[in-house]
């Protein structure tokens, strides 16, 4: 018989002691700068593909899939690394500076071409495969660093009885990212000013890694691994730990299938607003979405706090689709606003919600490990099918537009509703999560 390791949750149930004031900004910090180096290489670098490379949406989702299986080898590996050295803090420091280096040299990647000449097949090829391989590299230390040790270093700096409300928080990292990426460094990449701009967010990336060597302060909960590094790495991947564990696992799918949903739209959000839609301020739709979205996750942290986090999965879900089927609809700028308000405001209390349940059924002795799981189910899986379930919508619907006489394809709104369909399978979870739970209870 094989015991089952305790989970975080289960050895702090009774805590309700407040995070301190250097946690909190540690957290803040930490988790919204890394957040727009996200921004950058989610939402930012499609764009720049688009632009200055080929409109083919199937090169984005390539681009999104490898990131997205680079960034799960990273998670996984220094994961179990800082489990297994009992730390934290130098792999968040020294991988956000890396991180912030090899974002900085997106700008310097282009296809050569005289002026008002196309550049040749070859070098938009070169371009593409050089694209991908640094993305992937970025990705790397990137998740390194945010995805593995900071999400590691979150788990154990909190408590059940304050995840909901420091995954709210968490939660909005994304859309104020998104918001300060727009409102302060969208007018560069209008300008084709894009060395500039990867610089810039290369740079602060960077110095907040240097931050981080004095901010972060490593839990003394940290648990060594009973094993050795690969056995830990393979770990939570084996057939027997997943029997042991349903609760994290069941969890991890709903977590899959929500980022699944996402990943379907939001890799051609920016280009379906500007093309498709042809709204030209289109910084102030998103930036008016994500400061109300926003406020809606920070409000619903706590009621996922009072409520139980698995029982809010749900309903926070719906909202997410009732948000997708608005936008489908939604011509003009304060339809957009409204909609993407309800869609983007569900999306981030349902990753609060289920990101929070993650935490509490995490392991004690495994927290590293875990991040690992984590990046598989929230952008392994996700980015590797949404984007090219969008790409088959893209393509499927032939919508296109005329750009100094090159035709170009253009996202259209049946994203949004295939985004939907997808998100609707998170309620086979969530009834597994359920029924687990009665189980459990039934033979306690």
């Amino acid at each position: 018989m094989h015991a089952r390791p305790r989970s975080t949750q289960e050895l702090t149930d009774r805590v309700k002691a407040p995070l301190a004031a250097r946690t909190w900004t540690t957290i803040v910090v930490i988790g919204l700068v890394g957040q727009l180096a996200w921004t950058v290489e989610n939402m930012y670098l499609n764009v720049f593909v688009y632009n200055t490379i080929t409109d083919d949406p199937n090169v984005i989702a390539t681009l999104v899939a490898a990131s997205a299986v680079a960034a799960t080898l990273a998670t996984m590996l220094i994961g179990a690394a800082s489990d297994r050295a009992r730390t934290r803090r130098p792999f968040i420091a020294i991988g956000y500076v890396l991180w912030g280096a090899t974002t900085a040299v997106f700008g310097f990647i282009q296809p050569d071409a005289a002026a008002g000449v196309p550049p040749t097949a070859q070098a938009v090829g070169f371009a593409v495969v050089a694209i991908v391989v640094l993305d992937c590299i970025m990705s790397f230390f990137g998740s390194g660093a945010n995805d593995a040790a900071f999400n590691a270093w979150v788990t154990e700096s909190t408590v059940p009885a304050n995840r909901g409300r420091v995954d709210g928080v968490l939660a909005i990292m994304p859309l104020m990212g998104m918001l300060i990426v727009f409102g302060a460094l969208d007018g560069l990449t209008q300008q084709g000013e894009w060395k500039l701009f990867f610089g810039i967010v290369g740079a602060v990336t960077a110095v907040v890694g240097v931050l981080a060597w004095f901010l972060v302060r490593d839990a003394p909960t940290i648990q060594p691994t009973p094993d050795g590094y690969v056995a830990s790495v393979l770990y939570g991947l084996r057939p027997s730990t997943i029997a042991h564990q349903p609760r994290l696992y069941i969890t991890l799918a709903a977590y899959a299938i929500i980022g699944t949903s996402t990943q379907v739209f939001i890799p051609y959000l920016i280009i379906y607003i500007q093309r498709y839609l042809r709204i030209d301020g289109y910084a102030i739709v998103l930036g008016s979405t994500l400061i109300l979205a926003a406020i809606i996750s920070v409000l619903g942290g706590r009621v996922i706090d009072r409520i139980g986090k698995q029982r809010a999965i749900l309903p926070a879900t719906a909202l997410m689709v009732l948000g997708l089927v608005a936008m489908f609809f939604a011509r003009g700028m304060l339809p957009v606003i409204i909609a993407g308000t309800v869609m983007m405001g569900g999306f981030m209390l349902s990753i609060a919600a289920v990101s929070a349940s993650v935490r509490d059924a995490t392991p004690i002795d495994r927290v590293g490990m875990v991040q690992g799981l984590r990046m598989i189910a929230a952008v392994l899986i996700p980015m590797v099918i949404g984007p090219f379930i969008g790409a088959a919508v893209i393509v499927g619907a032939n919508e296109t537009y005329e750009d100094l006489g090159v035709i170009k394809q253009v996202p259209t709104p049946w994203i949004f509703l295939a985004a939907a369909v997808v998100a609707l399978l998170v309620v086979i979870p969530v009834m597994a999560l359920r029924a687990t739970e009665k189980r459990e209870r039934a033979g306690a």
